[in-house]
């Protein structure tokens, strides 16, 4: 699996869509069993989890999250000059450090969930303590990996742990529900809660298991590439300090740029709790309405920048560790480019199509009005998000690890109180979330970029890179938005014709009442809007045959778009 030649085929935008296409595939499964584990825990353990699952999430950051990235930039440099005996020391020093730090995180989390979490969220979290310590081990691996450019191991231990996640969080849930009984809804949620976590932690074991596999199938290429290494050996001391310079910015930086989301969530439940004497109960139905749904859409399409992100570090670190800033230039406009000519059409059909897609995943009609709201306030979020996570991996690529810590400081610090006074001086309880996520994603976004320029100098043609993407995405969300009312009305009139609706029903109130004709009418629209992009984006010059062959599966894309005569069969050239 590791082979110099296969380091030298398979380039960055096609670790990338492998690592892309494995993120989207992940994302989906979430999605699927996010729906039908919301059924079954209901809003308020939707709540519960939700909180929970933020406090464990920045002690996982802290301790194990961000290896991947760092150990990927580290031993990448390593590889880049063929130094093999180092590279792999500093991977066995990346497992004692996680060892040691896991632990540490493990136990903080059991024994201070109750200062970390309020109330019954608290006994949630305790239930997330061995993932912690399991984590750091799955990171060094998946780091290692990425570190020789093939993201192949680490897409299929994703898809792996979340096939496992979504299997143990719904067997889980319900056998813990059932448990609990119907007497006390209360506890019939926590229980449901505690559930989930449990799938958690049993998809990072499966995902353990199958990483340590493939490194037992690459050990012997490991070693006899160790054996016949020539460079001089770096003392422990060393290697314990480069890990420690590169892991803790690296650290920092996905802390807080992730710190947030459980920031919001702490000042959320605390304010509302304490200030306005809200009901924990409702608390958690709002919080989880907020963060289990609408969020968990928005996180779907940043999952493809994620993706390019994880891929471009190594890229760029070997980059300028070999001198060549031009070819890191390049790289970070081309990979922007994509990101942006993916995001922004998502971030149209989510504020288009916000109540379809909401009664897809979460039929649950109590909430749903509240979500599809939420949705579309937050779909903008999607650009800026993707946007933020290139450009933070860019930063730590050219070694400039500290600049997105800086920046996720200051962005952090305005949305927190600006929340704050939301909360205190007005009723907008989780559309106040929602304001402070756009403001906190843009900031980031304008704070990167700023930053970025002094160091990268990238050629921007705003007009096609902004500009006709954003015209295209607005005529498409709008066309498929109109198609999604047609075919409701053309169902609505056939089953008026043939008797099998009553007549009193009009047509807006059959709207989203079915929810195999929403179905339906969701994905004609969205293929209908797909195309219509597409269309645009290409005729007006927004894009290019070799802008499509970028994204994942970018080949078969431009057959596609041939066949439909939207793409032309000339071979257009970069700009």
């Amino acid at each position: 699996m590791i082979t110099e030649e296969k380091g030298k085929k398979k380039g960055l935008l096609f670790q990338a869509s492998i690592l892309a296409i494995a993120g989207m595939i992940s994302r989906v499964i979430g999605l699927l069993y996010t729906s039908p584990l919301a059924a079954i825990i209901g809003d308020e353990g939707n709540g519960y989890y939700a909180a929970a699952s933020e406090i464990y999430a920045i002690v996982l950051l802290i301790s194990s999250y961000s290896i991947p990235s760092a150990m990927s930039k580290i031993i990448s440099q390593k590889l880049a000059v063929k130094d093999y005996m180092n590279a792999h020391r500093i991977f066995k020093g990346a497992l004692i450090y996680v060892s040691i730090v896991g632990a540490m995180g493990g136990l903080f989390l059991f024994f201070g969930a109750n200062v970390l979490a309020v109330g019954r969220s608290a006994t949630v979290l305790r239930f997330y303590a061995p993932t912690i310590f399991l984590f750091g081990y799955l990171g060094v691996l998946r780091g290692y990996f990425q570190a020789h450019r093939t993201m192949v191991p680490t897409s299929i231990s994703q898809l792996v742990e979340q096939i496992m996640n979504a299997i143990m969080s719904i067997s889980a849930a319900l056998i813990l529900t059932n448990i609990a009984g119907n007497d006390d809804p209360s506890k019939r949620a926590v229980y449901g809660a505690i559930g989930s976590t449990i799938g958690t932690s049993s998809g990072v074991v499966i995902a353990l298991l199958f990483m340590l596999s493939v490194y037992c199938v690459n050990r012997k290429t490991i070693k006899k590439r160790v054996d016949s290494d020539t460079h001089e050996k770096l003392p422990n001391g060393e290697i314990f300090r480069l890990i420690i310079m590169i892991v803790t910015p690296f650290i920092l930086s996905t802390f807080i740029y992730n710190l947030s989301t459980s920031l919001n969530a702490t000042l959320f439940s605390r304010l509302l709790f304490h200030l306005k004497d809200m009901d924990e109960a409702e608390i958690a139905s709002m919080y989880g309405i907020f963060n289990r749904k609408a969020m968990t859409i928005t996180k779907l399409p940043i999952a493809l920048a994620s993706a390019a992100a994880a891929a471009m570090i190594p890229e760029i670190s070997a980059l300028f560790a070999k001198g060549e800033k031009d070819g890191a230039n390049r790289t970070v406009s081309k990979v922007t480019k994509v990101i942006l000519l993916i995001s922004i059409p998502c971030a149209a059909g989510l504020f288009f199509l916000a109540k379809p897609v909401i009664m897809i995943l979460f039929p649950q009609r109590i909430s749903m009005d509240q979500a599809a709201a939420l949705l579309r306030i937050l779909s903008v979020t999607v650009v800026f998000y993707s946007l933020s996570t290139v450009s933070n991996a860019v930063l730590q690529g050219i070694g400039k690890v500290n600049v997105p810590v800086v920046n996720a400081f200051i962005a952090l610090v305005i949305q927190s109180v600006i929340l704050t006074i939301l909360l205190v001086y007005t009723n907008l309880n989780n559309y106040a979330l929602c304001i402070v996520t756009i403001i906190y994603s843009l900031l980031m976004c304008v704070l990167n970029s700023f930053s970025l320029k002094k160091y990268i100098t990238t050629v921007t043609n705003y007009k096609k890179t902004y500009v006709l993407p954003i015209a295209s995405a607005v005529i498409m969300g709008g066309i498929a938005h109109l198609t999604y009312m047609l075919v409701n009305l053309i169902v609505y009139l056939i089953a008026l014709v043939s008797g099998s609706l009553a007549e009193e029903l009009d047509y807006f109130d059959f709207l989203y009442s079915n929810y195999f004709v929403n179905l339906g009418a969701t994905l004609v629209s969205v293929g209908v809007g797909v195309f219509v992009y597409f269309a645009v984006l290409i005729r007006s010059g927004g894009a290019t045959e070799n802008d499509i062959k970028r994204f994942p599966k970018g080949a078969a894309i431009a057959r596609i778009l041939k066949k439909l005569r939207i793409l032309k069969t000339k071979k257009y050239l970069d700009e």
